[in-house]
């Protein structure tokens, strides 16, 4: 799977070690930034992650920051994405089964690495479950 990932200052650590994560298991990973813990506004690297999942050019995008708040915020700005913020396995099983999440918002403040990779792991691995969710998901983007 192609894979987007960005993170602001506040989420830099975790950004690095799930690219590894991330490429240990054979995805291929886009990294859009940073390149460091110095400061910086998060919007400059999560926003790039969402277009590249909204234009196919990548199958996931992975935003992170301090909490995971903002990112999750810009990334849903974009057009065709559904971002959401995961603090536990259970709330990423259920953002891929009932929400089709194609973008997964972490943050790096809030839970310790290896909760943020089992994280990754299951929204990775569960499918969309369709049915009756299909219809809600068409609600996002076109409302009656």
């Amino acid at each position: 799977m192609k894979i987007s990932i960005g993170s602001d200052h506040a989420g830099y650590k975790y950004k690095e070690e799930i690219k590894n994560f991330l490429k240990k298991k054979g995805h291929e990973v886009i990294d859009f930034g940073t390149d460091s813990e110095e400061s910086t506004d998060y919007p400059v690297y999560c926003r790039p992650v969402a277009e590249s999942v909204s234009k196919k050019e990548s199958e996931r995008g992975i935003v992170l920051g301090g909490s995971g708040n903002g990112e999750a915020i810009v990334a849903n700005r974009v057009p065709g994405v559904r971002c959401t913020l995961c603090w536990n396995t259970e709330s990423a099983r259920l953002a891929r089964q009932h929400n089709d999440s194609n973008c997964l918002s972490l943050g790096q403040r809030m839970m310790d690495l290896e909760t943020a990779l089992e994280i990754i792991d299951i929204w990775l691995d569960t499918p969309f479950e369709g049915g009756r969710h299909i219809k809600r998901i068409n609600l996002i983007d076109n409302p009656k």
